[in-house]
Protein backbone atom coordinates (compact mmCIF):
# COMPACT_ATOMS: atom_id res chain seq x y z
CA UNK A 1 0.00 0.00 0.00
CA UNK A 2 1.29 3.45 -0.90
CA UNK A 3 2.20 5.84 1.91
CA UNK A 4 1.07 9.47 2.09
CA UNK A 5 4.62 10.79 1.72
CA UNK A 6 4.85 8.87 -1.59
CA UNK A 7 1.76 10.57 -3.05
CA UNK A 8 3.51 13.47 -4.82
CA UNK A 9 5.91 11.11 -6.58
CA UNK A 10 3.13 8.67 -7.52
CA UNK A 11 0.98 11.29 -9.29
CA UNK A 12 4.02 12.91 -10.90
CA UNK A 13 5.12 9.54 -12.30
CA UNK A 14 1.65 8.66 -13.62
CA UNK A 15 1.18 12.01 -15.34
CA UNK A 16 4.75 12.09 -16.69
CA UNK A 17 4.14 8.73 -18.38
CA UNK A 18 1.04 10.17 -20.07
CA UNK A 19 2.91 13.28 -21.19
CA UNK A 20 5.79 11.19 -22.54
CA UNK A 21 3.35 9.06 -24.58
CA UNK A 22 1.68 12.17 -25.98
CA UNK A 23 5.02 13.65 -26.94
CA UNK A 24 6.20 10.49 -28.75
CA UNK A 25 4.10 11.59 -31.74
CA UNK A 26 3.97 15.36 -31.27
CA UNK A 27 1.35 17.48 -32.97
CA UNK A 28 2.98 20.72 -34.19
CA UNK A 29 -0.26 22.57 -33.41
CA UNK A 30 -0.50 21.34 -29.80
CA UNK A 31 1.72 21.49 -26.73
CA UNK A 32 1.22 18.93 -23.99
CA UNK A 33 2.95 19.46 -20.67
CA UNK A 34 2.80 18.98 -16.92
CA UNK A 35 2.36 21.82 -14.43
CA UNK A 36 3.38 20.90 -10.88
CA UNK A 37 3.11 22.93 -7.68
CA UNK A 38 4.32 20.42 -5.08
CA UNK A 39 4.22 22.90 -2.20
CA UNK A 40 0.47 23.32 -2.65
CA UNK A 41 -0.22 19.85 -4.07
CA UNK A 42 -1.36 20.71 -7.61
CA UNK A 43 -0.65 18.42 -10.58
CA UNK A 44 -2.03 19.44 -13.99
CA UNK A 45 -1.67 17.83 -17.41
CA UNK A 46 -2.27 20.70 -19.84
CA UNK A 47 -2.66 21.06 -23.56
CA UNK A 48 -2.70 24.23 -25.57
CA UNK A 49 -2.39 25.22 -29.16
CA UNK A 50 -4.45 25.83 -32.27
CA UNK A 51 -7.22 23.77 -33.84
CA UNK A 52 -9.15 24.79 -36.95
CA UNK A 53 -7.88 28.34 -36.61
CA UNK A 54 -8.97 28.72 -32.98
CA UNK A 55 -6.87 28.85 -29.85
CA UNK A 56 -7.55 26.24 -27.19
CA UNK A 57 -6.16 25.46 -23.77
CA UNK A 58 -7.34 23.10 -21.12
CA UNK A 59 -6.56 20.61 -18.44
CA UNK A 60 -6.74 16.96 -19.43
CA UNK A 61 -6.12 15.95 -15.82
CA UNK A 62 -6.04 18.04 -12.66
CA UNK A 63 -5.29 16.30 -9.36
CA UNK A 64 -4.75 17.93 -5.98
CA UNK A 65 -3.31 16.38 -2.87
CA UNK A 66 -5.48 17.80 -0.11
CA UNK A 67 -6.04 16.60 3.45
CA UNK A 68 -4.01 13.46 2.77
CA UNK A 69 -6.09 12.42 -0.24
CA UNK A 70 -5.98 12.68 -4.00
CA UNK A 71 -8.73 14.99 -5.23
CA UNK A 72 -9.31 14.24 -8.91
CA UNK A 73 -10.75 17.56 -10.10
CA UNK A 74 -10.60 16.92 -13.84
CA UNK A 75 -10.00 13.68 -15.74
CA UNK A 76 -10.48 13.24 -19.47
CA UNK A 77 -8.45 10.00 -19.74
CA UNK A 78 -10.03 6.85 -21.08
CA UNK A 79 -9.20 4.56 -18.14
CA UNK A 80 -9.27 7.13 -15.36
CA UNK A 81 -6.47 8.47 -13.23
CA UNK A 82 -8.23 7.07 -10.15
CA UNK A 83 -7.77 3.55 -11.53
CA UNK A 84 -4.08 4.23 -12.11
CA UNK A 85 -3.77 5.47 -8.52
CA UNK A 86 -5.39 2.23 -7.32
CA UNK A 87 -2.90 0.22 -9.37
CA UNK A 88 -0.09 2.22 -7.73
CA UNK A 89 -1.33 1.08 -4.31
CA UNK A 90 -3.40 4.07 -3.23
CA UNK A 91 -6.48 2.92 -1.28
CA UNK A 92 -9.93 3.94 -2.55
CA UNK A 93 -10.61 5.87 0.65
CA UNK A 94 -7.71 8.19 -0.27
CA UNK A 95 -9.15 9.13 -3.69
CA UNK A 96 -11.93 11.69 -4.09
CA UNK A 97 -13.64 11.96 -7.47
CA UNK A 98 -14.14 15.69 -6.98
CA UNK A 99 -15.57 16.17 -10.48
CA UNK A 100 -18.74 14.46 -9.18
CA UNK A 101 -21.22 16.35 -7.06
CA UNK A 102 -20.77 15.53 -3.37
CA UNK A 103 -24.14 13.73 -3.30
CA UNK A 104 -23.05 11.39 -6.12
CA UNK A 105 -19.67 10.50 -4.66
CA UNK A 106 -21.21 7.96 -2.28
CA UNK A 107 -22.18 5.87 -5.31
CA UNK A 108 -18.60 5.73 -6.69
CA UNK A 109 -17.01 3.60 -3.97
CA UNK A 110 -14.28 6.22 -3.55
CA UNK A 111 -13.83 8.74 -0.73
CA UNK A 112 -16.58 11.32 -0.20
CA UNK A 113 -14.18 14.10 0.82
Amino acid sequence: MAQLNDYPQIIKQILTQHIDRCNQNPDPERETFLVIDPERGHYIWMSLGWQNGERFSGATVYVRIRDGKFWVEEDWTEDGIANELLTAGVPKEHIVLAFHEPELRAETGFALA
